[in-house]
């Protein structure tokens, strides 16, 4: 039972290192191709950088409609293909708007992800290892971060000039094996008795994960809650996981995240490390990342989803906190480094490792993927807009105004997890689901 498990978690949790890696390869490419097409700040925050995420947010606006009807692991297949042909079509662009095309293309697959993959592990993990199981996918993005991270630095010192395409390019290869791999998982068992009312294949499935003692109750309460939820998913029953979901999300972004990933180059100038340096005093960012993501997994099961993000929030405002007096005072460029690699920390073992935990486990059965589309378009949105705008920004404003402003968001976030999260760890999803609806209809 726990080989089964095991081997399905870790082959649909690389689609979060596919996730990780095209989002971050950019950053390597970002000035080169900025330079060699000669854009403009506004265009190229627009179409070469924010591009692939806002493919990313078309991707989780509609990623949940393929997970309900096609099936979770079809859903899964085709989203390496969708980062195959990115990967490819990216590398050998021959101008900005090709170049965009395909990139959005890449986005499409990472939207769809955050919505297959976080699903399809909590309906086949059991709820004392859900968060670990689940948190797989956010290790995995991360890994596939520091890979990025290592790629660009050793491709952008071998391969001169057209490295950036190399950089891109070389994503083909995991997408290859990505979609081999995937072809070997089963159908989620709660796929198939919500929306093809298969309880043979369901039982089948079932009994290679649980004990054969529990797989008729199991059973009944997933079909009892599907039951019990046939309703619009914007109805008032579910105000309450969708709010949860949007704030947790809009949260994620407003942290400075993406902003501080996809431009650390740029950042690193600004603190006056030399342009030669900048790929590879990313590489730190990723390291401890990694770490940090490795260590909330451990502890998300034990501690629970509400107390990592206290720790990750607390975190958050001493490092930027942090970040802004390096900036301020002038401090020597290894101290920025310093500073935002530990702010990276605090996210990866609080949001990093709570955001599609979280949200995969607050809605119902029937509106699962719903809900993760919603919180996951949430993220996108957000994430798009941010990188969208960071570079016309960043030769306006100063870095003490902008990493001032991500630390007071993020006292608004730990004063929301303390009077408003709940908890969610061990506790079955149907029970989870149930519950949040319950005191939806108290309030």
């Amino acid at each position: 039972m726990k080989q089964n498990l095991n081997y399905w978690v870790i082959t649909v949790a690389l689609a979060g290192f596919l996730f990780g890696f095209d989002t971050i390869v950019i950053s390597g490419a970002d000035q080169p191709i900025q330079k060699l097409w000669n854009t403009g700040e506004w265009f190229h925050g627009t179409f070469i950088m924010s591009m692939a995420l806002w493919g990313t947010v078309i991707g989780a606006l509609f990623g949940g409609k393929p997970c309900d009807k096609l099936g979770r692991k079809k859903t899964l297949f085709w989203i390496g293909v969708l980062y195959l042909v990115s990967a490819l079509g990216s590398g050998l662009a021959t101008d900005p708007y090709v170049f965009s095309m395909f990139r959005f293309i890449g986005g499409l697959g990472v939207g769809a992800s955050s919505i297959a993959a976080p699903i399809y592990i909590s309906e086949i993990a059991p709820e004392k290892d859900r968060g670990r199981l689940v948190a797989t996918y956010q290790f995995n993005i991360v890994l596939g971060i520091l890979v990025a991270f290592f790629s660009n630095y050793l491709i952008g010192k071998y391969m001169g000039e057209v490295a950036w395409r190399y950089m891109l390019g070389v994503e083909a290869i995991p997408a290859i094996v990505y979609c081999l791999l995937v072809l070997g998982i089963p159908n989620s068992p709660r796929w198939l008795l919500l929306h093809r009312n298969d309880q043979d294949k369901a039982k089948q499935i079932l009994k290679r994960l649980y004990p054969e003692n529990e797989i008729n109750e199991r059973i009944e309460s997933i079909k009892s809650s599907i039951q019990k939820t046939k309703e619009s998913f914007f109805s008032k029953k579910y105000s309450k996981p969708i709010l949860l979901a949007f704030i947790l999300a809009f949260f994620n972004q407003i942290s400075g995240i993406n902003f501080v990933l996809y431009y650390a180059p740029r950042i690193f100038e600004a603190a006056g490390i030399d342009q030669t340096n900048t790929l590879i005093a990313s590489i730190p960012i990723g390291a401890v990342n990694l770490i940090f993501t490795m260590l909330g997994m451990y502890l998300i099961d034990k501690m629970g989803r509400k107390r990592l993000m206290t720790i990750g929030s607390i975190g958050y405002i001493v490092t930027l906190l942090g970040i802004v007096w390096s900036f301020y005072s002038g401090a020597e460029g290894a101290i920025v480094v310093f500073f935002i690699s530990a702010y990276v920390g605090s996210h990866a073992i609080g949001q990093g490792a709570v955001i599609w935990v979280f949200i995969s486990e607050i809605f119902p059965n029937s509106v699962r993927a719903s809900g993760m589309s919603w919180g996951s378009s949430t993220h996108w949105v957000l994430a798009a807009i941010i990188t969208m705008i960071t570079p016309a920004v960043l030769a306006a404003v100063s870095p003490v105004a902008i990493f001032s402003f991500f630390a007071f968001m993020m006292l608004l976030q730990l004063i929301w997890v303390r009077l408003v999260m709940p908890e969610t760890k061990g506790k079955k999803l149907e029970e989870l689901g149930e519950e949040l609806m319950n005191r939806n209809e108290q309030l």
